[in-house]
């Protein structure tokens, strides 16, 4: 049955309410695992843990998982993709559906995650140890800061099933630069970055996590800034000529007076 074209009674709306809120927790519980899973504390299983096997076929096996969460991530955030997901199910679900599929490639790397545990380097000074800690905190707190300046629940939809199920109209989306959003175009990816480069015991398998992120990352926004461009235009094309995309001080050089 085609979900889009069901009626939009009440019992469907606080379904589709369930169904948001419940894939919004899922997204919670796999962010919060990410952030220990990366520190290497509180989770049943960490980036170094695990017995190890053949550095070769562990580099393949990581390889292959983060190239499968990029596949998934970038993929079903495309506009084709979206299109045809919502003669599936209501529009509205459609964000949730999106974090939901993210959270549950991402658990499964977690899962499948190979430890590749030689220790490339190892910081023993505290001053040292503190200064890493601290940037790993920082980057998670920009992460998190950056998804509350352009509105954390509609990011993760559930503002999206809130309205239906108040049967409100989805609202066009609105080009703003908060804040940050004037430093650079996408503080969200520098946050993920200094979040998974910050540490002071780097191993291989750190370092295979943190090269391949950061490598995606950069490719994620590439294909993320031209949607943004089909979507806002001119106005975004400015912007992009005036704010780095994702390093502070990688501003394009602004146009001069025609």
């Amino acid at each position: 049955m085609n979900l889009q074209n069901s009626s939009n009674n009440l019992p469907a709306r606080l379904l589709g309410l369930v169904y948001s809120a419940g894939c919004y927790l899922i997204f919670l519980v796999t962010f919060l695992y990410l952030v220990g899973f990366v520190a290497g504390v509180t989770v049943p299983k960490n980036i170094n843990d695990g017995p190890p096997i053949d550095w070769p076929l562990a580099a393949l096996i990581n390889g292959l998982l983060i190239i499968l969460f990029g596949i998934q991530h970038s993929g079903m955030a495309r506009k084709s993709f979206k299109s045809r997901l919502v003669t599936l199910i209501p529009a509205a679900a459609e964000r949730s559906t999106y974090v939901l599929f993210s959270s549950l490639v991402l658990a499964l790397l977690f899962w499948l995650w190979q430890p590749m545990p030689y220790t490339l380097w190892r910081v023993e000074a505290s001053w040292a140890r503190a200064l890493l800690t601290g940037l790993f905190c920082l980057g998670w707190g920009i992460v998190l800061l950056a998804t509350l300046l352009i509105s954390h629940f509609e990011l993760f939809g559930l503002k999206q099933a809130i309205d239906r199920w108040r049967d409100r109209a989805q609202h066009a989306p609105v080009f703003k630069t908060p804040w940050f959003y004037q430093v650079v175009r996408h503080p969200l990816y520098l946050g993920f970055l200094i979040a998974f480069w910050a540490t002071p015991h780097m191993t291989a398998g750190h370092l295979l996590f943190a090269l391949a992120m950061t490598v995606y990352v950069f490719i994620g926004a590439g294909f993320e800034e031209k949607d943004l461009v089909a979507l806002f235009g001119e106005r975004y094309r400015r912007y992009q000529q005036e704010v780095g995309m994702i390093l502070p001080w990688s501003k394009a050089r602004k146009k001069g007076p025609e």
